[in-house]
């Protein structure tokens, strides 16, 4: 059974990495684009919350019409369920860091916000699908484990889903006081 979550856990992984990886290089990268002119940013950040609003989980039927491949399907499932945010709060952060007088902090916590809450989404997304598909996965240990009903089973899925979720906000909030630091001590030693 450990290694049979194990290997679950794994999957759940690759699949928010290989949804959520790209989301976030071409999520800060767009953002940035946008976020450096006002005009544009005015624009886009208002059509960019049509598809932020719209649940990831929703473009699952479409997306496996589309390309009748189950994981490419769920791995562009996830790379939009963070795209949206990603580049609105990396946008965010550049306008923020220009106001202020090119204030990296700024742009660092405007980008760290918007990597954690591109990665709870794609991980809310990773474990609703598998669900969904019943596949491999936490999800799908959940979903198998209700219908067979185990308790344990659940209770451990969920266990794990949750410790998975709180490390890797975590990473991202470590990371950004690590860039955040390195910035106040290069303006400390300038």
């Amino acid at each position: 059974m450990e290694q049979s979550i194990f290997l679950d856990v794994l999957t759940s992984l690759q699949r928010l990495f290989v949804g959520y990886i790209p989301a976030a290089i071409v999520g800060s990268f767009i953002g940035y684009l946008i976020g450096i002119n006002a005009t544009v940013y005015q624009l886009m950040r208002r059509i960019f919350q049509i598809p932020n609003s719209i649940p990831p989980i929703a473009i699952l039927p479409m997306t496996l019409l589309i390309f009748q491949q189950n994981e490419l399907a769920v791995a562009i499932v996830i790379f939009f369920a963070s795209l949206w945010t990603i580049i609105i709060n990396t946008a965010i952060g550049i306008q923020h860091f220009r106001r202020q007088n090119n204030n990296f902090r700024a742009v660092i916590f405007h980008t760290t916000h918007a990597l954690k809450v591109g990665i709870w989404a794609a991980w809310f997304t990773v474990i609703a699908v598998e669900m969904l598909l019943g596949s491999r996965g936490l999800g799908g240990i959940l979903w198998n484990s209700y219908r067979s009903g185990n308790t344990n089973a659940i209770i451990n899925g969920i266990i794990s889903i949750g410790i998975i979720g709180f490390l890797l906000d975590q990473f991202i909030d470590y990371t950004g006081s690590l860039l955040t630091q390195m910035v106040t001590d290069s303006k400390k030693s300038s």
